[in-house]
């Protein structure tokens, strides 16, 4: 089956013009808008919001960026997507359906995860460590709700509603985040924390009512009913199959996080030796030895998984069927071209995210109050960032992604610069008003283009799989990155910093090139062949 794809001079879908407003009031646009909300909570609560939480709490600006790797949860979802697409949840499985069990298991798994990182002070050692273990159980928690969230979206109406559909999710999806970001800032200043004058128990009642808000999409979920789903294959429908496929997967995450925190020492000492006796640069070879880390932990909890299903203990064939069949898929249709486009959605968003996670701990330096950084970087931002969009979503339309993914790759590296002179203005509220509103237009406008982009590249046969791999790995790699961004500015400072974060989207415009290249000689060719076979 081929995959979706956009027409390259970004042609209309013909549903647009004669579009009934009164379809933005049906049940289902309001549910994804509400699920969105829920979707876009937790993620700044384990990101800027939490950073900015960590530093008024006293925490060294290096290990404040470590916590963005909790985030990686969403990096990695792809791993457990079939689960949840293939597993059925004993005892409300049968009562709610396969994907409003997981929702709500997701749902409450995440006011879990906030209620513990409400419960954790990071200024003392023991808070912090309870901390880290909240925010990696809240990532894991949050990605598996997108995956259901993801996978209902596309099964609950046909594909002429799904732009309406993914409209609204958007919509909601960016509220969240105003909830979370700014919300959560204003919250914590009206509780009686400031800069100067840290207040544990101010945060502590902030991230309780975040908590409370994921009541929006707890609501929601029982209030929708149960999408109607494609048949499953025949593989998938003994109770032993399941448990055995879940035991799998379950060896196979416990041999990662073993040796993963068992390598803690041989990580550290790998990073002294390049610094040493290399000569080479603290946060390069903090980056290497982790990466190396991690690499070197999935290789093993592959080949694990790997010998389990070679000595029986899950089915071969249902392995295929979830791993490596959208996988194959996907290469085959794109041969060559695969390699640039992989490479395209590993890094486009890298100068942005490494950027990302560490810009409210730099507001927080440049000496704005929280109350400014709701009110220009969330507020304002939020509204910049969806009319970026709005004009991303309209120049795609008119001269096709690409162009509008290299304008955004363009755009991004321009307004990193723009952060260089943030830095040499300390406190200067219209300059800071200046360079978000440019960035956050710049945000949405990429966005726009790369998520439809993406969705080009998916087969219908397995759209939430492959969409699951393609999503996770557009940040792997940048958040691994970014977590290392507190100590680079410790070591070059913010200009140099930020002047390094835009050189390294550069790379970003020949992917674009490349990639677009190979895969149009790509589509001539399989056009070729179906006119001559």
């Amino acid at each position: 089956m081929t995959g979706r794809r956009l027409p390259a001079d970004g042609g209309d879908s013909g549903s647009g013009a004669s579009l009934d407003l009164r379809a933005f009031l049906q049940p289902r646009v309001a549910a994804l808008l509400f699920l969105g909300f829920s979707s876009g909570l937790p993620l700044l609560l384990i990101f800027a919001t939490l950073s900015l939480w960590l530093r008024e709490a006293g925490v060294e600006r290096a290990a404040v960026t470590y916590f963005s790797w909790a985030a990686l949860g969403y990096s990695f979802k792809f791993v457990w997507a079939p689960l949840i697409d293939k597993l059925p949840l004993p005892v409300l499985g049968p009562r709610l359906g396969q994907r409003r069990s997981w929702l709500l298991t997701a749902q409450v798994a995440v006011m879990a995860s906030i209620a513990a990182l409400a419960m954790s002070d990071p200024g003392t050692p023991a808070g912090l460590t309870a901390m880290a273990f909240a925010a990696v159980a809240l990532g894991f928690s949050a990605a598996t709700q997108d995956i259901v969230i993801d996978a209902y979206r596309i099964e609950v109406a046909d594909e002429k509603m799904q732009a309406l559909l993914a409209s609204a999710y958007v919509a909601g999806y960016r509220g969240g985040m105003l909830v979370a970001g700014a919300g959560a800032l204003y919250l914590a200043a009206g509780f009686g924390t400031e800069a100067d004058h840290y207040v544990y128990d101010a945060w502590k009642w902030t991230y309780l009512c975040m908590a409370g808000a994921m009541l929006v999409g707890v609501v929601t979920t029982f209030l929708v009913g149960e999408p109607v789903r494609r048949d499953l294959a025949s593989d998938f429908h003994g109770a032993g199959d399941y448990a055995r496929f879940f035991g799998v997967f379950a060896i196979m995450a416990a041999s990662f996080v073993a040796l993963f925190l068992g390598l803690s020492d041989a990580a550290d000492a790998v990073h002294a030796w390049a610094v040493e006796g290399l000569g080479m640069h603290g946060a390069l070879a903090g980056f290497l030895a982790e990466a190396g880390r991690l690499t070197l932990a999935l290789g093993v909890a592959l080949a694990v998984a790997r010998a389990c299903v070679g000595a029986g203990i899950a089915r071969a064939e249902m392995v295929r069927e979830t791993y490596v069949a959208p996988v194959l898929d996907f290469l085959r249709r794109y041969g060559r071209a695969a390699v640039p486009i992989l490479l395209l959605v590993g890094f486009y968003r890298v100068s942005d995210i490494v950027l990302g996670a560490i810009a409210n701990v730099f507001y927080f330096d440049m000496g704005y109050s929280k109350e400014e950084i709701a009110t220009v970087t969330k507020v304002f931002g939020l509204w910049m960032t969806i009319l970026g969009g709005f004009l991303g979503a309209a120049l795609a339309l008119k001269y096709g992604v690409v162009r509008v993914l290299m304008l955004g790759a363009v755009l991004t590296v321009a307004t990193n610069l723009l952060f260089i002179a943030l830095a040499a203005a300390p406190g200067d509220l219209l300059l800071l008003y200046a360079v978000i509103g440019a960035d956050n237009l710049t945000a949405g406008l990429a966005s726009a283009a790369f998520v439809a982009y993406l969705s080009s590249l998916t087969s219908l046969s397995f759209t939430a799989m492959q969409y699951a791999v393609l999503s996770s790995l557009m940040t792997l790699f940048p958040k691994l990155l970014g977590g290392y961004s507190g100590q680079m500015v410790d070591t070059f400072g913010y200009p140099m910093f930020f002047l390094g974060a835009a050189a390294i989207g550069v790379p970003v415009f020949l992917l674009i090139v490349w990639a677009a290249r190979l895969q149009g000689r790509r589509e001539g060719e399989t056009t070729a062949a179906r006119a001559t076979g």
